[in-house]
């Protein structure tokens, strides 16, 4: 506006032509022609043109053409509620529209562009078009809800959040943790409240809902029971995409701040009493009116996604088993489940497994296929091994502790048994007699049990308990021969044996 001001200043001021001016400027001389065309026409001056703003400035220069059109504007927000209905198309709502009246209707690309206009002028909230009852958003909320246990103790509720895709009509709960029993639980609620079953559910991707994110995702066995039971599909949030799921966003955040932000004064003694209060506010999200459009989201429900839901089974989902996400089998042929630690056979060492855990079982599960049974066990940090899931070496390892070679001696006699226990005692260490142990169990495979035990008879007897005596034994068969008691008599006379006498004499 300041060239067309110096062009008006120059044009009123001076006795310049328009060519003059224009090169002065810098600017075309038909552009200088039509801006004197308009000095004349309004007969003005450069004092006239000082006391005009920039808008009244530039609507005299400039000329307008106004577009007048008898065209039929729609209902565009008839028209935007209609596309969330299934089937319904921009296509379908046109040729419907032309009926009405087609000599004053607009053409097809035109009502399009005007559609595509009002869009852009709709809440971001309510841009993104859905069928009725197709997809319900879930997430947990960042925000957390503090209350006080029973010990006087601080624990924080995680905000399970829910918003379906075509009303925005949206559904949270308090949960103890983000785990996978909560994580379902907080299904059954939001179905419940919902009073039925959307097409599709959009999680995000946490180990709860995803096991193995990506491309090709790999849904938690728990999960997708859930989704059989209900006759749903769960389709996950791409990774690092959070347009995918930009309606559980805004859901977490509009109910972290009329409902999480709204409780942080408040103090709270359980996970019930935060839901009671959670539900009651829910009621007034649901009904505060949009910004932009008409209506709240009870009212878009109620038109919208409750007719198109799928009906609600008879009994909620409860799952008989709770499936524990893929790990990899440790080096120790281990695998760690609930604080307690399974064998599976030594040949999966590094490969992935899959858990499915009851109130009394562990089961282990290599591509679809069983390769671990155990006993539950509670005891943290606890082991529990097959013997079988061992390599030999380590089955052979495992034999080498006092309590085997107890129980071995006493399966062969008291007699190995008391020469056992004079190897594992006679130092303060067992690990030393250990290897006495395991060489003397190896004569069983060579002589027998019962050479063995008559062996260690003999060596006990005669107060040699040492590994090299019973070895002695058995290669020379001393413990076939009966043992005789050796009692010494009178020495035969003899010139060379002094006697006794000999020692009394001075």
């Amino acid at each position: 506006m300041n060239t067309q001001r110096e062009a008006l200043r120059l044009i009123t001021t001076t006795d310049f032509n328009d060519y003059v001016v224009a090169k002065t400027l810098l600017m075309s001389p038909n552009t200088i022609k039509k801006y004197r065309h308009q000095v004349i026409k309004h007969n003005l001056s450069w004092s006239k043109c000082t006391l005009l703003g920039d808008q009244e400035l530039k609507t005299l220069l400039t000329k307008s053409r106004t577009i007048t059109s008898e065209k039929r504007m729609p209902d565009w927000t008839y028209i935007h509620k209609q596309m969330q209905m299934p089937n319904v198309t921009l296509t379908l709502l046109w040729e419907e529209y032309c009926l009405e009246s087609p000599s004053n209707a607009y053409k097809y690309s035109a009502f399009t562009e005007h559609y595509r206009r009002f869009l852009s002028k709709v809440d971001v909230t309510m841009r993104q078009r859905h069928k009725a009852g197709e997809v319900v958003y879930v997430d947990f909320a960042g925000k957390r809800i503090p209350y006080y246990k029973s010990d006087g103790s601080i624990v924080f509720a995680e905000v399970f959040v829910g918003v379906l895709g075509a009303s925005r009509y949206t559904f949270a709960c308090a949960c103890e943790s983000q785990k996978l029993p909560d994580w379902l639980d907080a299904h059954n609620k939001m179905f419940r409240f919902l009073g039925g079953v959307p097409q599709v559910i959009v999680p995000d991707n946490l180990k709860s809902a995803v096991t193995t994110p990506g491309t090709d995702p790999a849904l938690n066995q728990s999960y997708q029971e859930l989704a059989i039971h209900y006759d749903t599909v769960i389709a996950p949030a791409r990774i690092v995409r959070p347009q995918d799921k930009s309606h559980a966003e805004i859901g977490v955040q509009i109910v972290t701040r009329w409902i999480t932000a709204a409780l942080r004064h408040r103090k709270f003694f359980s996970l019930e009493e935060i839901n009671s209060e959670i539900a009651a506010r829910l009621i007034a999200l649901n009904k505060k009116p949009f910004k932009k459009l008409p209506g709240c989201r009870t009212e878009l429900f109620e038109q919208l996604d409750k007719p198109f839901l799928k009906p609600l089974p008879i009994n909620i989902y409860e799952p008989t088993a709770r499936w524990v996400s893929k790990q990899k089998v440790r080096n120790d042929y281990h695998t760690y489940i609930e604080q307690h630690y399974y064998s599976v056979p030594y040949q999966l060492v590094g490969q992935a497994v899959e858990v499915r855990c009851t109130n009394k079982t562990v089961e282990i599960f290599c591509e679809g296929r069983r390769v671990a049974s155990h006993l539950r066990s509670n005891e943290k940090g606890g082991t529990t091994t097959v013997k079988l899931h061992q390599p030999i070496s380590h089955q052979k390892y495992a034999e080498q502790s006092p309590e085997f070679y107890r129980e071995w001696a006493n399966s062969i006699g008291d007699a190995t048994t008391e020469f056992i226990e004079h190897q594992l005692n006679r130092t303060g260490s067992f690990l030393p007699g250990l290897r006495v142990c395991a060489s003397l169990k190896k004569q069983t495979s060579i002589y027998g049990a019962k050479r063995l035990e008559a062996a260690c008879a003999r060596a006990n007897r005669i107060g040699s308990k040492t590994l090299k005596s019973v070895q002695s034994i058995l290669k020379r068969s001393l413990d076939k021969v009966e043992q005789q008691d050796l009692v010494q008599g009178e020495l035969p006379l003899h010139h060379n044996v002094r006697g006794a006498d000999y020692y009394q004499e001075v």
